[in-house]
């Protein structure tokens, strides 16, 4: 009997719409000064952030209506394509501080790994899902998923992506150990992956510089230097906020001081216009996202829809947290976005996409049932009706 739908999941839809209009008026505040700078107007990027914003509503609009069940064909040749896109990339696309990260087409920019990850979320649940009890066994369940892991991993991480690689490496051991997967495999594979991403970490000069900055050595002192720069002034920015903040556009790290305010590190801005209850406040509410999202995997109707909601829910609420634990100075720099609350276009996208996915496995749960009318001359409540998504 085919699954009913019912209401969507609305704690997630209001707490994901909540951060995307809150963005809006922090990257407003935290891109003012270099707005102006550099376009005349202090609207001049948060402008930009809207577009991509409503594009957002859109995309979440469009995904909580389509069944999940279709990615579940549609994950593999997504996936191969992400990885045609990720080598593309090394071959010509767009540089940002010396990594190839963007392809550039009609004007749009496309940040392959963002995509990748996701696609990557898809083709693993679908496997995990197929496979179930064979998790268990290396070669046939755990050595193919992992080498699908690896492949995305190695590709973002020589563009080179070393955070985002992290990330989706994350995120995999994540999905692994929820489906299931035996400890001593997982625990074998971090004892070989572990000592490469060190190695990696420290073959560059400018990751080099950015590890000892983070242990307080960098040019052999503890005081701001070039490496560490963009640490010390999120971690002043947060400094300046004490409790309660020094109020919504009165930031003044945002006025030439931090670098990519209105990126990777507005969570900076947050703590210095709204003080530790802000920042509380936010990280609470990808909490809600966390706590709602592993209660529609526990019930969704499929085992493919279980794994396809824990990764999902994974993957906001990880690079959350990893945004947060940089910014307050707890990991090295690196370029991770706030989800939904940061600046750019990909990671909104793709990230609007996945929880609009996420929403459409919770309307096949019988956690919001839709309830008919009570009939007349009836004294049985009706069964659920089938209905659109709203």
């Amino acid at each position: 009997m085919a699954a009913r739908r019912n209401h969507i999941d609305r704690v997630v839809l209001l707490t994901v719409l909540f951060l995307m209009v809150a963005s809006t008026v922090v990257v407003y505040s935290a891109s003012s000064t270099w707005a102006f700078q550099k376009y005349g107007a202090a609207s001049g990027l948060v402008n930009k952030h809207i577009i991509k914003v409503l594009a957002g509503f859109v995309v979440i609009l469009f995904a909580m209506n389509v069944k999940y069940t279709i990615y579940r064909k549609l994950a593999r040749p997504a996936i191969i394509g992400c990885l045609v896109l990720l080598t593309v990339t090394l071959a010509i696309g767009g540089e940002i501080k010396g990594a190839a990260r963007w392809l550039s087409f009609a004007g749009f920019n496309l940040q392959p790994s963002e995509a990748a990850k996701f696609a990557l979320i898809f083709l693993l649940s679908g496997m995990m899902a197929a496979k179930k009890d064979k998790i268990l066994d290396f070669h046939s369940g755990f050595l193919p998923l992992m080498l699908w892991i690896g492949g995305v991993v190695v590709l973002v991480m020589l563009q080179p992506n070393f955070s985002t690689g992290a990330m989706i490496a994350c995120i995999g051991i994540v999905m692994l150990y929820m489906g299931g997967a035996r400890w001593k495999h997982l625990l074998g594979t971090l004892s070989l992956a572990v000592p490469a991403l060190l190695i990696y970490m420290v073959s560059a000069q400018y990751r080099m510089k950015r590890v000892l900055a983070f242990l307080g050595i960098a040019d052999g002192s503890t005081t701001p230097s070039k490496s560490n720069y963009q640490l010390w002034q999120g971690i002043i920015g947060f400094g300046n906020g004490g409790l309660f903040g020094v109020g919504m556009g009165e930031s003044k790290q945002r006025d030439l001081f931090l670098p990519e305010s209105y990126g990777d590190f507005v969570f900076s801005i947050i703590g210095e216009e709204y003080g530790f209850i802000g920042t509380v406040i936010f990280l609470t509410l990808f909490f809600v996202i966390l706590i709602r999202g592993f209660r529609i995997a526990k019930n969704a109707p499929d085992d493919f829809g279980k794994f396809l909601a824990i990764g999902i829910t994974s993957t906001v609420v990880i690079y959350a947290l990893g945004n947060a634990l940089v910014t307050l100075g707890v990991f090295p720099t690196t370029g991770l976005p706030m989800p939904f609350v940061s600046y750019g276009g990909s990671s909104i996208i793709f990230s609007s996409f996945a929880i609009g996915v996420l929403l459409n496995i919770s309307s096949y749960t019988d956690l919001h049932p839709r309830v008919q009318p009570m009939q007349e001359n009836s004294g049985a409540a009706a069964e659920p009706a089938v209905g659109s998504v709203y």
